[in-house]
């Protein structure tokens, strides 16, 4: 369990003082240090010389503590509340770019690691693995074309994808859009939801601005009863940054042609091929089968859901109102009302037991008992004395962010492990969804001492409001111990080099850790421990539960056992749409990633593509069937994943799964709790990281090659 009290960590915290002029100026004087350090090794070693030690090592130590000014110069575009700040990073992150398509495509580099590549030095196995994807990373960078015009296109369409990833990713985290709906139009939605939107005034005046952010679009096509409020608010969504529709096609098209010039059929047989899966043919033969294997299922699912709908229409008199239809933006709201109607299942009082802060803290008690760890959060008076400069407030970006210390338990040696943030609310210009940001990694260095990571959670859960806490629906409470779970990953690492530190590791492996841990979030045992009703918090919070609840006596403080049976029961409802909904974004990614030529890529709608296959796989309708086409929204320019690493690899949300199951029930389901077990696969699996083979890693921890039957078995499908 966690100190009782403060203790000062070995190593002192990040800084976060970056100004718009400082984070350029820094980034140019790291691409400067390295760029000089790159000149001096090719200057100084003869290719007869080259050895790991000389040319590599060298180069991995600079990587490394770059790595611990870098991570954070390019991470304020997704945090910072200074538009000029994000404006700066964005900037640092092009230059970084910049500089290592430069690096990965110096020939005079290359010959020095091929040459230390040929020497067949005996180098411990991580060395051996930073050596051999060293050398690869340079063929596959373009040096394997003859010096001329197709490397020179190569360099080009390699530094024009740069600026497009990061310039969609902006376009993302600085929209700002929204919808003005009258009260009578928001019918349905959470008081909680409305008490926090902005009223209008002048022309808008009477209705309430929904932005398309999380903790208000969900909710509202969840609670909305008005169909037409649903489907306005999922169509302007779809086209909330149509700005990226031709980054989006620029981009397949630079991959497909790069891919090409290298010798590939294309860009998913490159992405591909250092992968667990191998070959685009294993990928696609997955998908495939899964699809068939769901499709019935899938159509079991919808007819349900369409007679609920037709039901629900009749019940409020508005059965000529029903066309036979069962929509995509009915989906949110059917799929909540069947979970009331068929499952008891009120998931705002399933909310009112998981306040944000509670649950978090639970959650890191779990990982406490499970991993052996223990979480020290660093309050304000703790932050000055801990800061580099001495000033408390500048270790964290913003004063919503909480950092927490984080140390082996006794049982594990009490040593330090790294820092933990969390940053969980929404605001303007900020990273849009959920996701984990290493903000420097754990690496030894070259006097042989220990660096220890940093790790921030940045999510966007509702904001607390004046009379209630941040709730948490149960889908959020999975979302938040996923999150966390790759945050855990990113802290427990200990590699040698920075390169394969925590979640570096191969695309369709790094979802499964995080992946097997939402487990935690269906146990009975677990969700008891997890959750805290919120009138039990305080004698306020009290009061604000007495003016609007129903009962006379205060709910337990713990969630009871019948809301939980109830949860525990919609596991599984609607699974086959829910992954259906999955393939079709796997299905797209690699549809435009795996053209039989580069002219059928031309020609591709990506638009008209993405529709069409929403409403083939996923068995739901969409603006198509009321005659607008197959342009009505442009989902892939809302799809960071395909332009922000995930290209080619979607499939892997999937694929992990088979991993992610077979770990669990293999070791987990019998007792989830079981600390013996928890410590060996943090061992065995998580501290690997990627510097070994993550098949490896996986047979370690089973004592067996991975078996897919517990993740068809969990879909009904084995």
């Amino acid at each position: 369990m966690a100190p009782a009290t403060f203790k000062k960590p070995p190593q002192a915290p990040p800084v976060f003082i970056g100004t718009a002029a400082s984070i350029v100026k820094d980034t140019e004087r790291l691409i400067e240090k390295s760029r000089t350090l790159q000149d001096q090794i090719v200057a100084s070693v003869q290719q007869e010389d080259a050895s790991f030690e000389n040319v590599v090592l060298p180069m991995a130590h600079n990587e490394a503590s770059n790595s611990l000014e870098s991570h954070i110069l390019v991470f304020y575009q997704a945090v910072s509340a200074e538009k000029a700040i994000r404006d700066a990073s964005t900037e640092a992150d092009k230059l970084i770019d910049d500089f290592s398509i430069e690096s990965n495509m110096r020939e005079d580099l290359y010959k020095l690691v091929d040459a230390a590549f040929q020497k067949k030095e005996r180098l411990d196995p991580e060395s051996q693995r930073l050596l051999e994807k060293e050398r690869k990373d340079y063929i596959r960078n373009g040096l394997s074309l003859p010096a001329g015009a197709k490397r020179d296109r190569f360099k080009e369409i390699k530094k024009r994808l740069s600026q497009i990833s990061i310039q969609f990713q902006k376009n993302l985290n600085e929209e700002n859009g929204g919808l003005w709906f009258t009260n009578e139009e928001l019918e349905g939605v959470p008081e909680d939801v409305l008490s926090t939107l902005t009223k209008g005034d002048g022309i808008n005046e009477g209705k309430l601005r929904l932005t398309f952010k999380y903790p208000d679009l969900f909710p509202t096509l969840k609670y909305a009863k008005n169909p037409v409020t649903r489907q306005k608010l999922f169509i302007d969504n779809e086209n909330k940054s149509n700005q990226n529709v031709p980054l989006f096609k620029e981009a397949v098209l630079l991959r497909d042609e790069a891919a090409r010039l290298l010798g590939y059929p294309n860009h998913a047989a490159f992405k591909i091929e250092d992968k667990m899966a191998k070959t685009p043919a294993t990928v696609d033969e997955f998908l495939g089968d899964l699809k068939k294997r769901l499709a019935k299922g899938g159509a079991t699912e919808k007819a349900v859901l369409q007679k609920l709908k037709e039901d629900d229409l009749k019940s409020h008199e508005k059965e000529k109102s029903f066309d036979g239809h069962y929509f995509v933006w009915d989906h949110r709201y059917y799929s909540r009302l069947q979970l009331e109607r068929d499952y008891l299942l009120d998931q705002q009082k399933v909310a009112e037991y998981f306040p944000l802060q509670t649950t978090l803290n639970a959650m890191l008690r779990i990982f406490e008992e499970l991993l052996g760890l223990a979480f020290v959060e660093i309050t304000t008076k703790d932050r000055s004395a801990i800061s580099p400069s001495g000033k408390g407030e500048d270790i964290v970006w913003h004063p919503d962010v909480q950092v927490f210390s984080v140390w082996d338990d006794e049982g594990e040696g009490q040593a330090f492990v790294g820092y933990l943030y969390t940053d969980l609310h929404p605001r303007d210009g900020k990273y849009g969804h959920a996701a984990n940001f290493n903000l420097s990694p754990g690496f030894i260095s070259p006097n042989g001492t220990r660096r220890y990571p940093a790790t921030a959670l940045v999510c966007n859960f509702s904001k607390p409001g004046p009379k209630k806490p941040s709730l948490l629906k149960h889908d959020e409470v999975v979302t938040l111990f996923h999150e966390l779970g790759h945050g855990i990953h990113d802290l427990v690492s200990k590699t040698k080099y920075a390169r394969f530190h925590g979640t570096n590791v191969v695309q369709d492996f790094v979802e499964a850790p995080s992946q097997m841990l939402e487990n935690w979030c269906w146990t009975p045992s677990q969700l008891k421990a997890l959750s805290q009703h919120y009138s039990t918090l305080s004698p306020e919070y009290l009061a604000s539960w007495k003016e609007h609840g129903t009962s006379q006596s205060q709910p337990s403080e713990k969630i009871p056992d019948d809301l939980v049976d109830n949860l525990i029961k919609t596991k599984h409802v609607n699974d086959a749409l829910f992954t259906l909904r999955q393939l079709h974004f796997g299905m797209f990614d690699m549809a435009v990633h795996e053209p039989k030529t580069h002219e059928e890529l031309e020609q591709t709608d990506c638009t008209a593509l993405y529709n069409r296959l929403r409403t083939e796989i996923t068995c739901l309708d969409g603006p198509e069937v009321l005659g607008m086409g197959d342009d009505w929204g442009h989902g892939q320019a809302t799809f960071g994943h395909l332009i922000g690493g995930y290209d080619a690899g979607y499939y892997g949300y999937l694929s992990s799964q088979v991993y992610s199951m077979d770990m669990f029930h293999s070791v987990f389901a019998k007792d989830p709790m079981n600390g013996k077990e928890g410590r060996r696969y943090r061992h065995a699996v998580l501290e690997k990281g990627g510097s070994q083979d993550e098949m490896k890693s996986l047979e370690d921890f089973l004592g067996r090659q991975p078996s897919s039957d517990a993740f068809y078995r969990e879909l009904g499908l084995a």
